[in-house]
């Protein structure tokens, strides 16, 4: 059936599956009547607030409650941004005056922090909208005035230049997301996904929307589950969680401590990731422990509305193998782009460029960075055609699969010689008593550094690389880690780790 909005994905469920858990957290959970109900609150207080079309941002921890202001802001005909509230404080400035939200929603518990930044911001708190009655007609009447290209959502990423980006993301670049990923991946009402990412992060959109598109069930883990594994799984089997969408790291954490319970996790069904490159060496162990699940790499940027290209695993792979990203998803293209501005042809790499329909208009009052982003096609002059430059470099292997290398700025010249830091990670990643690795370069005394957690010593890691990368390829330092730095996504946070180089080259 035709989805012209997301919300009638909402409605859909409600009449299906009126008092089945739609989502819940550590606190409570909401039926989808309920979610309705909370969500038509929100759209009719902003409708009295004579809002329509206009930025809305929902200050919230990750909840229920943010998970039906989500809807809210839809249903009303506005779009949102999610703005965590333990996001730094100079980020969350930054966000608001590229934004200039109409209104912010958030809670008692955080109603005064709004009041602490730069900026005129009308403030309206949950528990005011759940006193306000919810007009359901007035709401439908407005919905006639909603079209699919209409933008639901400004999802805020990192610039080069420090200031974040916010992608604009329609109702239609969503449910083409929606119907793909049902169909890719047999999402249905019998579903039930243990979120782990932020909702402010692109991954999470797979878990919200495609709740409401087929009926599951969503759990919101708490963050701090992921710090005692023994309360997650404990978690998972208590709930029947049976889908998992999350980010390398968090996979490799249970991998690398051990704690891949087959009894604990016997209700999973599918494991998918994506966000940054996942470790062949922990995949395995995955996969030696749980055979059955379905393992799938998803690959996008938050300018593709998350994922444009994907690899169900069927095959063995070595430790020491780059996952593949696989094939485009459905109703998107991509190809790859020599630095002469060509076509690439059988394994040459170069950069991925792509198009469809789960294309991001641009970046939200940002003129100069989407124009150097998304761009006429270079393969197509007779006619108008935007593509987005991913800025990541990627070739086919002989199976003619699509192989991620690395960013375009993770690639340096170092000694004549053209290195992919992903390379280096990738062979570093498979020695067995390596658990994770992040290269970065020093550009003050042009050396490669090697940050690392597990058993090895420095002068061991590098010992077993030599049997592995040319001399060339080699880091000049290794760092043992008592565990890597994760970002508020929950990735390896690359930035953290270059202070932390230039701090012990300066000590």
């Amino acid at each position: 059936m035709y989805s012209r909005t997301v919300t009638d994905y909402l409605d859909r469920s409600v009449e299906r599956f009126p008092n089945k858990i739609a989502v819940q957290d550590s606190k409570r959970s909401l039926s989808f009547m309920e979610v309705q109900k909370e969500a038509m609150q929100l759209a009719s207080f902003l409708s009295s607030k004579k809002l329509f079309k206009k930025p809305i941002a929902i200050f919230l921890e990750k909840s229920t409650e943010c998970f039906s202001s989500i809807f809210g802001v839809a249903y009303s005909g506005n779009y949102y941004t999610i703005i965590d509230v333990k996001m730094p404080a100079e980020r969350i400035q930054r966000i608001l005056n590229i934004l200039s939200p109409e209104m912010i929603i958030t809670d008692e518990a955080h109603k005064k922090l709004p009041d602490s930044f730069t900026g005129s911001f009308k403030t309206v708190t949950i528990e005011e909208i759940h006193a306000t009655e919810a007009k359901f007609e007035k709401i439908k009447e407005i919905e006639k005035h909603i079209i699919d290209t209409d933008i639901l959502y400004v999802l805020f990423t990192s610039g080069s230049t420090g200031d974040p980006k916010g992608v604009i993301i329609s109702h239609r670049n969503v449910i083409c997301y929606m119907e793909w990923s049902k169909k890719a991946f047999h999402f249905d009402q019998y579903t039930v996904f243990g979120n782990q990412t932020p909702f402010y992060f692109s991954m999470s959109v797979l878990d919200i929307f495609q709740t409401v598109c087929v009926g599951a069930r969503l759990v919101l883990i708490p963050p701090q589950k992921f710090i005692m594994p023994g309360e997650l799984l404990n978690l998972i089997e208590k709930e029947q969680i049976n889908t998992l969408y999350w980010v390398p790291s968090a996979l490799c954490l249970l991998a690398n401590l051990g704690a891949l319970d087959k009894d604990k996790l016997k209700s999973i069904e599918k494991v998918l990731f994506a966000g940054e490159v996942m470790p062949a060496k922990q995949l395995n162990m995955w996969r030696r422990a749980l055979p059955n699940v379905m393992y799938a790499n998803l690959y996008g940027p938050t300018e593709a509305t998350d994922i444009c290209t994907y690899y169900i695993i069927d095959r063995e792979i070595e430790d020491d193998e780059t996952i593949p990203i696989g094939r485009s998803a459905e109703n998107m293209d991509s190809f790859i782009i020599k630095d002469n501005g060509t076509l690439a042809e059988g394994m040459e790499e170069g950069e991925l460029l792509v198009r469809g329909s789960s294309l991001a208009y641009g970046y939200y009052n940002n003129p100069k960075k989407t124009e150097e982003a998304f761009v006429q096609n270079p393969l197509q002059s007779a006619y108008r055609e935007i593509v987005y430059r991913t800025g990541d470099l990627v070739h086919y292997n002989e199976r003619g699969e699509l192989i991620f290398i690395s960013r375009k700025d993770f690639q340096i010249k170092f000694m004549g010689y053209r290195i992919e830091l992903g390379e280096i990670e990738a062979a570093a990643s498979s020695l067995i008593q390596v658990d994770r690795v992040c290269c970065v370069y020093d550009t003050e005394k042009s050396e490669i550094v090697l940050f690392y957690t597990g058993k090895m010593e420095g002068s061991q890691v590098e010992g077993a690389l030599r049997n592995k990368l040319p001399n060339y390829m080699l880091p000049r330092r290794y760092i043992k880690l008592v565990s890597m730095p994760l970002n508020l996504n929950g990735k390896i946070d690359r930035k953290q780790l270059k202070q932390q180089m230039y701090m012990r080259s300066s000590g």
